[in-house]
């Protein structure tokens, strides 16, 4: 059996920048994924939208990390070369009863030191964006987008020139807390025990954990499945920002963003789905879509809108449930010595992801070996 320092589960843009940075800190850390490839999950199938952290409640991990990690990645972007576009952002009210909302949001963002949106007009929005319907809008200009896969494949890099190395292809069979570090079984029977383990597995992080022999279960959130379906416009994008209505719900409302090509997508909705696997675009989805989008664009034409990819949000509260918060949790919560569990990293953890990493690393204790 191999004996490691660290061993992170999951190779997605968290996994990657928890074990980069735990490399850096001199660590000796393998990354296991199950998948042929990096970032195939929730990493691959959003909106690669860099959020300034306006929505989450003041002093949340969300709020802390995201405004932390936007700073951070920006930062990483410029020096590394990592494509990227500071486009700002316009959230709109579009019905008589919505500036009132964004009032609370100026102020909610104010409250995780977000101080840079700026209350338009009607008249200011349409100077912004001509082709934008609203009655008035809240302008971000620290929103914007990031080339996600290069972020992940630099991590990579970072993560392999610090030493540290993946492993492709290595799903985990069983785990087993003992007094002597966390024995890890892969399914091609493999044998690890390693001092640190962290479980940044996304989607299936608590199903995982569940099967963590040794870790009490009452520590483990239930995993629900919220997918988001995205439409892409065929033909040029009248918007040079990003479109948000007010947030509604369990997402942030069918949104317009934009890749760094240019090419714009509408979406993510809302969908609770029973499981992660299924990412089959419903074209009949796109049907809603219209109504929605033209509240904020009215020209959009019948017949522009083409399924496009969807993604599993992995969430730890029902649709009943309001929004939860992100869940990190080290030996101090759950009692075993070296695990920390990542349960519903879902938006905003690609902006979160450096600043998470810092959080995690200070959670994982020093090797016992």
């Amino acid at each position: 059996m191999e004996k490691l320092d660290c061993v992170v589960i999951g190779a997605g843009v968290v996994g990657l920048a928890v074990a980069r940075q735990l490399a850096l800190q001199g660590r000796e850390v393998m990354v296991l994924e199950s998948a042929g490839a990096i970032g195939t999950g929730t990493s691959s199938r959003n909106s690669e939208v860099v959020h300034a952290g306006i929505y989450y409640p003041p002093a949340s991990l969300k709020a802390q990390l995201c405004v932390r990690g936007r700073q951070l990645l920006y930062t990483y972007c410029e020096q590394r070369a990592i494509g990227y576009r500071r486009c700002g952002k316009l959230i709109v009210a579009t019905s008589p009863d919505q500036p009132a909302q964004l009032v609370v949001i100026r102020a909610a963002a104010l409250a995780n030191g977000v101080s840079d949106l700026e209350l338009l007009t009607r008249a200011q929005a349409r100077v912004m964006e001509p082709g934008l319907e609203c009655v008035a809008a809240l302008f971000s200009p620290s929103t914007g987008i990031v080339d996600s896969h290069a972020l992940m494949l630099t991590l990579l890099g970072d993560l392999e020139n610090a030493g540290g190395m993946l492993a492709l292809n290595s799903a985990l069979a069983s785990a087993v807390c003992t007094p002597h570090g966390i024995r890890l079984s892969a399914a091609d029977g493999t044998e690890l025990l390693a001092a640190t383990v962290v479980n940044a597995a996304g989607l299936d992080a608590p199903e995982l954990a569940r099967n963590f022999v040794g870790l009490d279960p009452r520590h483990v959130p239930t995993a629900y499945f919220a997918k988001g379906n995205y439409f892409t416009l065929s033909g040029r994008s009248p918007f040079t920002h990003l479109i948000y209505p007010v947030p509604e719900g369990a997402g942030l409302g069918v949104h317009l963003t934009l890749d760094l090509g240019g090419q714009a997508k509408f979406g993510p909705d809302v969908q609770w789905v029973q499981s992660a696997a299924d990412l089959v675009v419903d074209a009949a989805r796109g049907d809603a879509f219209y109504s929605e989008v033209r509240k904020y664009w009215p020209a959009l034409p019948d017949g522009a809108l083409v399924a496009g990819y969807a993604g599993i949000r992995p969430k730890i509260q029902s649709p009943q449930q309001g929004p939860a918060d992100f869940l990190i949790q080290g030996p101090a919560d759950h009692g075993v010595p070296g695990l920390v569990n990542l349960f519903g990293i879902e938006s905003p953890g690609l902006t979160s992801s450096l600043a998470l990493a810092q959080h995690v690393a200070g959670l994982c204790q020093l090797p016992s070996f």
